[in-house]
Parts: C-alpha cells; sequence; structure tokens
C-alpha cells in the first residue's frame, strides 16, 4: 500500500520528504507537503496543492558542458530524480519505469518532455559514469553532477533530503536520498506532482500525457 500521509494544513519550511537509502526500503517518516483532495489515497501521482518552484540549479551534464537547469528546462514539461548509478535497485527501476512510459508518448511530446537525473554520489558519477549508466536507459536522459553541497541545496528546495555517500558496515558505499519523481509543468514551470518509488510503467504512461499538457494526472 503506497504511503501517502501528509500534513493537513500547511507547507512545513526545511521538513523533507521521506528518505531512503537505494535498497533499504522507506523508514516511515511522511513526505510533508499541501496536496489536493482530488488525490486519493490510491493514486500514484499526488497533486501539490502548493507547486515547488524549480531550483536554480546550474550544474555539469554528461557531456561535461554547464546545465542551467531552468534555462535549459524553461516551457518543457519536466521530470526531476535525485539518486545515483550505483543504486541496486530503486534509482534504475525508476528511470527504466520513465523511459518505458516516455515511449507511449506521441513523437512531438517525447520531443519536448525533459528527465533529468541529479545524481547524489557526485564522488563516484562523473559525466562520463553518468552518461554512459542513462545511455542504457534512455539516451535521451540528461544527467547532472557537480558540488555535493549545490546538489543538496537543490533537492532541499524540492523537501527532498540527501546525505553525503558513505560505507555501511559491509564497506558498500550507499546514498541515502529522498526517492520522489517530482513533475514539472510546462506552463508554470511549478513542481506540482510527486511521485513515489512505489509508481509503477502504468502510472507514468497514465500520467505523462496529462503532465505533458500542463494537466493534472
Amino acid at each position: 500500500m503506497r504511503n501517502k500521509t501528509f500534513a493537513a494544513a500547511v507547507l512545513l519550511a526545511g521538513a523533507a520528504l521521506t528518505l531512503s537509502a537505494c535498497g533499504s526500503g522507506d523508514n516511515g517518516k511522511p513526505p510533508v507537503s499541501v496536496v489536493s483532495d482530488e488525490s486519493g489515497q490510491d493514486k500514484a501521482a499526488t497533486v501539490l496543492d502548493q507547486p515547488f518552484e524549480k531550483p536554480d540549479l546550474v550544474l555539469t551534464d554528461t557531456h561535461g558542458k554547464k546545465y542551467e537547469l531552468r534555462e535549459k528546462t524553461k516551457g518543457h514539461p519536466t521530470l526531476i530524480y535525485f539518486g545515483y548509478t550505483h543504486c541496486p535497485d530503486i534509482c534504475p527501476t525508476t528511470m527504466s519505469n520513465i523511459a518505458v512510459a516516455l515511449k507511449s508518448l506521441p513523437k512531438a511530446e517525447q520531443d519536448r518532455m525533459r528527465v533529468v537525473f541529479v545524481t547524489t554520489d557526485p564522488g563516484r558519477d562523473t559525466p562520463a559514469e553518468l552518461g554512459k549508466w542513462l545511455k542504457g536507459i534512455d539516451p535521451r536522459f540528461t544527467g547532472l553532477t557537480g558540488d555535493f553541497a549545490t546538489i543538496q541545496a537543490g533537492a532541499r528546495s524540492l523537501g527532498i533530503s540527501i546525505e553525503p555517500a558513505k560505507k555501511d558496515t559491509k564497506g558498500v558505499v550507499n546514498s541515502v536520498h529522498g526517492t520522489q519523481v517530482i513533475a514539472f509543468s510546462p506552463k508554470t514551470d511549478g513542481g506540482y506532482v510527486l511521485y513515489g518509488e512505489d509508481a509503477t510503467v502504468d502510472d507514468y504512461t497514465q500520467g505523462l500525457p496529462k503532465i505533458a499538457k500542463g494537466a493534472n494526472p
């Protein structure tokens, strides 16, 4: 069952959405946002009553070039996800689900959609590493890396917490991060839809046609 517990009245400043290490599952903390009553408990897509402002992120893309997020995605339906290439399950599953669903859109809408993967593990996710990983999922996806503090601040502005990658007791390096996908409207550039980590291909397939038009899924 999807965890859809939300604050009832106000968006709490500085509060973070669900934090999860890839492979470790949900820690039970509820995401904090004001949500529309239209978003039922059984829906994968949650429509936010107070959309997030698109982060003013300037990072490096997979070609080693500067990428200004707001400028490059302005007026485009945009999905943003924070994760890392060494993630064993949640990150590749999420990105693959989006890639499969994207192919169901008409070609023109596919070309307009921007899917941005921002690494939470910039120490290992170089532009080349990101490019190689995303090429195996969908070469049209944009991968971004850069200074961790900058990435962390950008994620925090969307209510998503990330922590520096570190080794666990078995010596495996993990990156702990929120697992939500935020969808931004092509009309307002506001982040108005949230998908949780359990969103399926069908969920994205149903929602993307409406997100492409800036409508509620």
